[in-house]
């Protein structure tokens, strides 16, 4: 009860809250940049489809005459090769309709190629896969499997992980009493530059939880989705006779659909792609805290260190701790000279 009570109104000198605090500290120093660069993407990749559609190639078949052959396969590779006379031509795939470009795929060693080409001139129409739409695949690549393919999405479900722990213990950390738990819904900018970040840490931290607990399990269940659908299997045994959708599988449905943002229209995209911002934020404003708390104390031990007079240094340790003796010395002149006072 008592542990209760100092942790709802004074949980500063908690133990649980000091491990909970180098937690999240560690936590966030180990994957800040594997956030910052999954959500990044992210965010970019809420208008796939969208980018996908600006940037694809759709070229348009020439005008012929309705009783116009069009060119065969050999006459096709004769004009790939009149457009890149350096490549060797290594399959040519025909579209179902006569109105569809065909799809030639080139190499030259180590390099390949594919184009369309008009099948009645055999003109070049352009790349099949143009260099936009590459990048949204490197994109996609990137987010999902960091770029390692079943081994990198394995890696990136073990972030997703880490993420949550994050949103965890972050929430506990957040919580500075009953007294002082609304200073951390605002920001006060007059309170200096360190202040300042502190507390835009704790209210986008706050403000941005849900969102970012909602990423954190979800990409826990794309990664990992057997253990979600054994609780719903468990909590909701499966009817075979009945062809409705259990509120478990709607529910992981729901979860699917709030990771990606693609459920009411571009509104709704655009504010997932402005929330997708807010961690690589909070990991900055985190990182210079560190700095501030950790790197820049530390640092300016050292340069004291090596800034100290000869006399200063003297009955010291090469590591810049006293020796036993000099305490000691020291501990008794204080002693005599309170003494003497």
């Amino acid at each position: 009860m008592r542990f209760i009570k100092r942790a709802y109104r004074q949980p500063q000198n908690l133990w649980i809250r000091r491990a909970m605090f180098q937690i999240h500290l560690w936590t966030g120093i180990g994957v800040g940049l594997y956030i910052f660069v999954i959500c990044i993407t992210g965010s970019v990749l809420v208008f796939r489809r969208e980018l996908t559609r600006m940037y694809s190639n759709r070229p348009q078949v020439s005008m012929h005459a309705a009783d116009a052959k069009p060119l065969t396969e050999d006459q096709l590779r004769v004009a790939a090769l009149r457009a890149f006379p350096d490549f060797t031509v290594e399959k040519v795939w025909r579209g179902r309709r006569g109105t569809t470009p065909v799809d030639i795929w080139m190499n030259r060693g180590t390099t390949k190629k594919q184009h369309l080409f008009d099948p009645y001139n055999g003109a070049d129409l352009g790349e099949t896969r143009p260099r936009a739409i590459r990048a949204i695949d490197w994109l996609v690549s990137l987010h999902d499997d960091l770029l390692g393919g079943m081994n990198g999405r394995l890696v990136n479900g073990a972030g997703a992980i880490l993420l949550t722990l994050l949103c965890l213990t972050g929430a506990i950390i957040w919580w500075q009493g009953a007294s002082k738990w609304r200073r951390g819904l605002t920001v006060r900018v007059r309170g200096g530059w360190q202040r300042m970040n502190w507390d835009l840490h704790s209210a986008i931290g706050f403000w941005a939880f849900i969102a970012v607990f909602v990423w954190a399990i979800s990409g826990i269940y794309l990664v990992f989705p057997h253990p979600f659908s054994w609780l719903v299997d468990y909590l909701e045994p499966p009817d075979l006779n009945s062809l409705l959708p259990r509120r478990g599988d709607l529910a992981l449905e729901w979860l699917a659909k709030l990771h990606f943002g693609r459920f009411a229209g571009i509104k709704t995209k655009w504010t997932w792609a402005i929330l997708g911002v807010i961690p690589p934020v909070l990991f900055i404003t985190g990182a210079v805290m560190w700095w501030n708390r950790v790197l820049s104390r530390t640092f300016s031990r050292r340069d004291s260190w090596h800034e100290q007079p000869a006399g200063r240094i003297r009955g010291r340790r090469p590591h810049g701790r006293p020796h036993v003796v000099a305490s000691v010395g020291r501990g008794l002149r204080a002693l005599r000279i309170r003494h003497e006072r």
